[in-house]
C-alpha cells in the first residue's frame, strides 16, 4: 500500500471505532500494542492498524475456552 493512501486516525477517531475512551488507545499506543506516528504533540494511528488489532482480538477471544473450561456442569446441590 503506498503511504498516500493511508488513512490516518485521531485518539478520539480510534476510541469511537474500538468503543473504548481515549485513556485506553493512549494506553494502547504508549505500550506498544498500537503502531502509530507522533507528529508533533499528538498520536495518529494508521486505520488499517486498528483493523488489524481489533481482528487479532477478536480471533484471540473465540480461541480462548469460555470460563470454567467450557463444560456445563450442574451446580452442587
Amino acid at each position: 500500500m503506498n503511504t498516500l493512501d493511508v488513512k490516518f486516525l485521531t485518539v478520539a477517531e480510534v476510541a469511537t471505532v474500538m468503543r473504548v475512551s481515549k485513556m485506553t488507545v493512549y494506553r494502547l499506543v504508549r505500550s506498544g500494542e498500537l503502531p502509530h506516528l507522533r507528529v508533533g504533540r499528538v498520536y495518529r494511528v494508521p486505520e488499517q492498524e486498528v483493523i488489524d488489532y481489533l481482528s487479532r482480538r477478536t480471533r484471540g477471544a473465540r480461541d480462548r475456552p469460555a470460563p470454567g473450561g467450557g463444560e456445563n456442569h450442574a451446580p452442587p446441590s
